[in-house]
């Protein structure tokens, strides 16, 4: 009886008594994977001294069956007591993909391809415009199509919300209208406070016929729909036969030319109210606004000055 005593006081010393692990280690346990198996990965990852001693606990608990897959954290010295605890909460490791603003889908998909920790291909790139910027949360091996399906699924919840709060005798005839002038002022302005602003004087353009003229479009054109060049327009760019060149063609391009974020969406649809016509760069990240062109041309000049200074 004392031989027993004694080993059982032992086994609950290994059981409830800190563990082999000496430094915090995340262990991915596949689905499908049996009692075994995870006891093997532990002991393969150091949690436990045996996989043996994993399998015993785990059936003298009945827990067996309760064991989840995942990737899990496990801290430095955790007992097999809190190891099997942990698998059987599901409190997986929680990993983040941020996808900044004013990206066409081509980039954001590239972004998606450079996580290490997303499984799958992307065959189809999705329309521009339809994919909502966000720092989205995922679990180790989740497919990249679902995340770019999520954010699909957030874009359509968030325009049907915003178009139905929207301000009145706006000159945009549906939501497209809406993603599509988002995605200029989101091209155009960094500056989260001048977005209504900016979205303002696209506005009072489109309201009065004037062309849109924003670089940002010739840039999308040029590059093929993938956002970037690497050298600066030139005068012969605004006379780029394209679309999307709002230099030559009225009124809106035929789409958007990046994914517009949450701030320039709600912009557009309650710009701020004003008379500009016209804005330049400042300098300092914003922009000079003028409401006309004798104005305007005044502030580009300061601009060219700052620009040359710097």
């Amino acid at each position: 009886m004392l031989a027993i005593a004694g080993g059982a006081w032992l086994g609950w010393q290994r059981y409830v008594g800190p563990g082999p692990l000496a430094a915090d280690t995340a262990v991915v346990i596949p689905r499908g994977t049996g009692v075994q198996g995870i006891a093997q990965r532990l002991a393969d990852a150091g949690v436990v001294d045996h996989p043996m001693e994993l399998v015993v606990a785990a059936r003298l608990r009945g827990d067996g069956a309760r064991l989840r897959a995942g990737e899990y954290l496990f801290t430095g010295g955790i007992s097999l007591r809190g190891a099997l605890d942990l698998i059987i909460s599901g409190k997986v490791i929680l990993h983040r993909v941020t996808v900044p603003e004013g990206l066409t889908s081509w980039q954001i998909v590239e972004r998606l391809r450079a996580e290490a920790n997303l499984s799958g291909t992307v065959t189809d790139i999705p329309a521009d415009g339809t994919l909502l910027p966000e720092t989205y949360q995922y679990l180790r091996d989740d497919a990249r199509t679902d995340i770019l399906a999520r954010m699909s699924d957030d874009m359509a919840e968030a325009l049907d919300r915003l178009w139905a709060e929207r301000a009145p005798d706006l000159p945009l005839k549906s939501k497209r209208d809406a993603v599509i002038l988002a995605s200029i002022v989101e091209k155009e302005t960094g500056v989260a406070a001048e977005r209504p602003r900016v979205a303002g004087v696209f506005v009072n353009r489109l309201r009065i016929g004037m062309r849109l003229q924003s670089d940002p479009t010739i840039i999308y054109a040029l590059s093929d729909g993938r956002g970037q060049i690497d050298r600066d327009l030139t005068r012969a760019d605004w006379k780029l036969e394209s679309p999307y060149n709002t230099y030559v063609i009225p009124g809106l391009p035929p789409g958007p030319i990046a994914n517009p974020g949450l701030l320039s969406l709600q912009a557009v649809l309650k710009p701020e109210a004003h008379k500009y016509l016209y804005f330049v760069a400042d300098g300092t990240g914003g922009h000079a606004f003028a409401e006309t062109l004798e104005e305007h041309n005044r502030n580009v000049v300061k601009w060219r000055r700052v620009r040359d200074a710097q």
